[in-house]
């Protein structure tokens, strides 16, 4: 029976052209071998997996290779190259900062550096894990490595570069090594398994690739994994699937069809179905969130590049987002992320994402609500004023009686004025339920009070003309809008909050407050005073900038003393009122 060597090992690259998915840091590598541009120290970091030692260990052997050619690749025949391969060359020293971490380990390193090498040019010093070096162990190493000999070359190699001292990162040449994508993993996947003779779908080949998250060593062990799972080396995407234990995409696209067709019974029974199949919950609310933002990335062709699918579950992708409305997934992706958000604290877990697919289900119902509610309404205002009386006579303009007393027993009407701001639809509804608590109702949204009303929206429907940004226009329509909030029942705090004076910096308004809660009110109608305001005033830029400055306010005198000092301020005989007749403020 003969030994068997893991892929990772068997096909690990000993060039540089093997490397996969690194050609920026092979290609400097290379170039620095070429016109012998070589630093004295090198940092390799970056994730697990992506070739960091092996790049080391590529650039160890080829430096010190003694047949090197044109194409700066080692010749593995030498004396150098062969006592590299049977790792008894002493010109390669590898050190696992993991385990030696110590100011003795390093001082040890520091003895070795002294010594030339006996064959070839340099000595080599690769260190793995260089961030799990102590403190002190840092500092014994820094002198070293920032003035080697001219024979000594150091190779670090980390996952964490934000661990290592600055001053180690100074003295580096520093090479960050990229994940490697999934259509580059699928494809040296299939190179090896061509060389193995085992039979692949390609679409089993980039799931494990999707799957390894960028590492080709990850991919590579479950590669080996599911070779052996197989039956007659075959490797079926089915038999990926079960044995990685990976949730089908089919399955998010069946319930995002039932979603979009609004039948709650077909998304729980595909739901339960997830579970039974012992998949967790808060793994389906997170694949949703990511389906639903392919869905979104698909509908513009200048994003499909984004979509790290395959090349049939891009075509699926496509021709689902084009069903799809893009107010539904921007909807649905703030209601599955509020799921998300609260997944660990609730009780019922299984009732939660269930009352989120409720929701999403409903969903459709509403937009159309919304969608007919704005079409009647602006068709209501282009048809309100041609509406005339059937017993109307022709309108003849009113003359005004010069005594104040009816003329020919009619009375005197005076003409109707323009109606310079439209009135808000009362059948506008809000848009969707953001959270799991909102309850969810297939009859018509009710009204609302003023702060969910799409002010802009309104103004869009409509022929307003828009007037001109002053102060003296801002000030009225801030005040008009206070006026709506209060009528709506808003609270005390927002109340005290619109009753602030503010001042307007070009299209800034800037307004001081006392406390963090006026700032929090002056954040939850934000979005309604802004769009209220710019339905009105032609100023598309315009914004509100709060801050809690209380010394900036302006406080109205409230206690006897301060209504004494205020007076005396206008008035400064007063003070000499006081002291001529011995009064004091009655505290």
């Amino acid at each position: 029976m003969d030994h068997f060597v893991v892929s990772a090992r068997k096909y690990r690259p000993v060039t540089f052209d093997s490397v996969v998915g690194q050609s920026h840091i092979t290609t400097t590598l290379k170039n620095a071998i070429r016109t012998n541009h070589l630093a004295q120290a090198f940092l390799f970091c970056g994730p697990r997996g992506v070739g960091k030692t092996t790049c080391a260990r590529i650039l160890a052997k080829t430096i010190n290779c003694q047949n090197l050619g044109d194409d700066v690749e080692a010749c593995g025949e030498c004396e150098s190259c062969v006592s590299f391969q049977n790792n008894a060359s002493f010109n390669i020293h590898e050190l696992d900062a993991a385990s030696n971490n110590s100011v003795e380990d390093i001082r040890n390193l520091i003895d070795q550096v002294r010594y030339p090498p006996q064959t070839g040019k340099y000595k080599i010093y690769i260190i793995d894990e260089v961030h799990m070096l102590s403190q002190a162990a840092f500092n014994a190493f820094l002198k070293t490595l920032e003035e080697p000999p001219g024979y000594a070359i150091f190779i670090l190699a980390t996952t964490e570069k934000h661990k290592i001292l600055p001053t180690i990162l100074s003295r580096c040449q520093i090479f960050d090594f990229n994940r490697i994508q999934p259509k580059d993993i699928a494809y040296h996947l299939a190179d090896i398994a061509k060389k193995e003779g085992i039979e692949t779908e390609k679409e089993a080949l980039e799931l494990i690739g999707q799957k390894a998250d960028g590492g080709l060593r990850d991919a590579l062990s479950m590669f080996d994994l599911n070779v052996t799972f197989s039956t007659n080396n075959h490797l079926t995407y089915a038999a990926v699937l079960e044995n990685l234990h990976i949730l089908d995409y089919d399955y998010y696209f069946k319930i995002t069809d039932a979603l979009t067709a609004g039948s709650i019974a077909r998304s729980l029974v595909l739901f339960d179905e997830i579970l039974r199949k012992g998949f967790d919950g808060h793994l389906f609310v997170v694949g949703l969130l990511e389906h639903f933002r392919n869905l979104l990335v698909g509908k513009d062709p200048v994003t499909v590049t984004l979509l790290q699918v395959s090349e049939s579950a891009e075509r699926k992708y496509q021709e689902q987002s084009a069903m799809a409305d893009m107010s539904f997934l921007l909807s649905a992706l703030s209601i599955a992320s509020q799921c998300d958000i609260n997944y660990k604290s609730a009780k019922n877990q299984r009732l939660h994402v269930e009352l989120c697919l409720m929701k999403l289900a409903n969903l459709p119902h509403v937009l159309q609500l919304n969608s007919l509610a704005a079409v009647d309404e602006t068709a209501k205002k282009k048809v309100e004023p041609q509406q005339q009386p059937l017993n109307s006579q022709p309108s003849v303009p009113a003359i005004p009686p010069t005594n104040g007393a009816p003329t020919n027993g009619s009375s005197y009407a005076p003409p109707p004025q323009p109606v310079a701001t439209p009135a808000v639809p009362s059948r506008l509804k809000s848009t969707i339920p953001l959270t799991a608590t909102t309850p969810i109702t297939s009859q018509p949204v009710k009204e609302t009070v003023a702060a969910q009303t799409d002010y802009a929206a309104v103004a869009a429907g409509s022929n307003v003309k828009k007037e001109a940004l002053t102060f003296e226009t801002l000030q009225r329509l801030w005040y008009e809008f206070a006026e709506k909030r209060q009528q709506a029942g808003n609270s005390t705090t927002e109340e005290i909050t619109l009753r602030r004076e503010f001042k307007l910096e070009g299209t800034t308004i800037e307004i001081a407050l006392d406390n963090t809660h006026q700032l929090e009110a002056v954040q939850n109608m934000r979005y309604d005073l802004l769009g209220f305001l710019k339905s009105r005033i032609d100023a598309p830029r315009l914004d509100i900038n709060p801050r809690v400055a209380p010394q900036e306010v302006n406080r109205l005198p409230y206690t006897p003393a301060e209504k004494f000092n205020y007076m005396a301020e206008k008035n400064p005989y007063l003070l000499e009122l006081k002291q001529a007749l011995g009064l004091d403020v009655d505290f």
